[in-house]
């Protein structure tokens, strides 16, 4: 067996096979158990007559049998695409439409989902039905795979309306991982991760590849608990803990935050949004230091982290990528530019996904001359160092999760008597942003039916929590498009007196 994941599940199966390799809540499997278990998942879905290549869907919440059907349908050499349980019906028919999933692993509460999948020729399975095969006695299953076999196709939300499904191989999750365990000494027993981003994210899935590649024991958690969350990274003296700056900003307003020994806390990194500095300074008083990331979905992950030794003076500094990741950036002609010159972040790397599944258009439009076009805009300094200005791809982060203003404003559009919609990111103090939607609608609407029509096309924490009605067209730019720039300049210090309406 090459390079691949499930070979380095294997060897850590049999170098560590008592260490934990994944808790979630109360229930643990060890590395030797979960080898076993993966291995009986994948002679599971041969078994049924599938084949090396055909997709596998999932639809479920964060649970070790979810990540046995991962790891295991990508022992199988099958395509591994989980979808978050949280999009409707419609976002889930529109995405698995273009995957394709020959079989479809669902929790109980998806089951209003499942004539619609149906439809599309998925078969459905019941996650719980993984469950028995946990402590199967069969034989190792054994296929052989090669490092650019594609294990996952994970949907992001991207500047277009409909999410994209981003393709990744052995190769670059284990590049990802090989990247991280030489810039930071973590692997084997001891290593211990604290992971809140459910398995459909490339946050959650990637790291789930990544620390099961290192042997190291991953606590997932099913949802976000500051309290919680605390307590784990005091008492299981988790070592590696990444993420948005809402999670940190949470768990350091915990009561116990000021007495709590997070001392065998080494890494922290926090991306999606910029970090104030009275939060470093919080979490410097327990000696972690919060580390500026920068990556995307199609990058594999976060790419590129700031370095120890300057983060304290430059904490908005995202560092000069990996060991063997390149940071640029360019003008619009595609030129490479110079140092703090504005302009497109571009990647290259081990990390960098294959393409986008069955959307060569796209994947050729991103992935140029062996570069990832970001979309993204940035500066880099005379030392290498990036620093992340805007985006260009029209992103809001609510609690942690990408939505995509083009997808909420692709639903709203299509109520009956909206003429004009612009979707823009308003500042919560529970989510850290929300979506506020600005709609013309000559002969007005009646804003309760707008948002019931949004809570049946979309995941809730799409559906905007602010939506402004106006009686004449919204701004436009020279090109013709809405011109955000201006609505965000005239309502983001209207946000505090607007009424919210879910």
């Amino acid at each position: 067996m090459a390079a691949t994941l499930s070979s380095a599940l294997k060897w850590w199966s049999l170098e560590t096979p008592e260490t934990t390799a994944i808790r979630v809540g109360d229930e643990s499997v060890s590395y030797g158990e979960f080898d076993g278990w993966v291995s009986a998942v994948a002679a599971h879905l041969v078994g049924q007559g599938l084949e090396a290549g055909d997709r596998i869907g999932t639809l479920g919440g964060t649970s070790l049998p979810h990540c046995a059907v991962l790891l295991g349908a990508i022992r199988a050499g099958m395509i591994a695409s989980p979808l978050s349980t949280r999009l409707s019906t419609r976002e889930t028919s529109e995405f698995y439409e273009r995957v394709q999933p020959r079989i479809v692993f669902t929790d109980a509460d998806q089951a209003g989902k499942h004539a619609s999948l149906e439809a599309l020729g998925c078969r459905i399975e019941p996650m719980s039905s993984i469950v028995g095969l946990r402590q199967t006695e069969a034989p190792r299953f054994e296929r052989d795979l090669e490092p650019d076999d594609a294990v996952g196709i994970i949907a992001t939300s991207g500047s277009t309306a409909r999410p994209k499904g981003v393709v990744y191989s052995h190769r670059s999750m284990l590049g990802y991982a090989a990247e991280f365990v030489m810039g930071e000494p973590f692997a084997g027993a001891g290593a211990r991760a604290l992971v809140l981003p459910p398995l459909s994210t490339s946050a959650g899935f990637v790291q789930l590849a990544q620390f099961t590649s290192l042997g190291a024991t991953i606590h997932f958690e099913a949802g976000f608990d500051a309290d919680r969350a605390l307590m784990l990274l005091e008492r299981e003296k988790i070592n590696a803990f990444m993420g948005v700056p809402l999670f940190f900003e949470r768990i350091a307003a915990a009561p116990g935050f000021a007495n709590a020994d997070l001392s065998s806390l080494s890494f922290t990194s926090v991306g999606g949004a910029r970090v104030p500095r009275s939060l470093l300074d919080a979490w410097m008083t327990k000696g972690c230091l919060l580390r500026q990331i920068y990556g995307q979905t199609e990058a594999g992950g976060a790419v590129t982290v700031m370095s120890k030794r300057d983060a304290i003076e430059q904490p908005d500094k995202a560092g000069r990528g990996g060991i063997f990741t390149e940071v640029r950036t360019i003008d619009a002609d595609g030129n490479f530019l110079g140092p703090d010159e504005l302009g497109e972040i571009v990647l290259r790397g081990p990390s960098i996904m294959k393409g986008y599944w069955n959307d060569p258009e796209a994947t050729a439009k991103t992935l140029v001359n062996g570069w990832l076009r970001t979309g993204d805009l940035g500066r880099v300094d005379k030392d290498g160092y990036l620093s992340f200005v805007d985006r260009m791809k029209d992103i809001i982060i609510s609690g942690g999760l990408n939505i995509s203003a083009a997808e909420v404003e692709r639903v709203v559009a299509e109520y009956q008597g909206v003429l004009e919609v612009a979707v823009i990111g308003a500042a919560d103090a529970k989510f850290g942003e929300t979506p506020l939607a600005i709609v013309y609608a000559e002969n007005g609407l009646e804003v309760a039916r707008v948002i019931e029509h949004c809570n049946q096309h979309l995941a809730d924490y799409k559906v905007p929590r602010y939506l402004v009605v106006e009686s004449e067209p919204l701004p436009r730019l020279a090109t013709g498009k809405i011109a955000k720039p201006a609505l965000r300049a005239r309502f983001e210090p209207l946000i505090p007196e607007l009424p919210r309406v879910r």
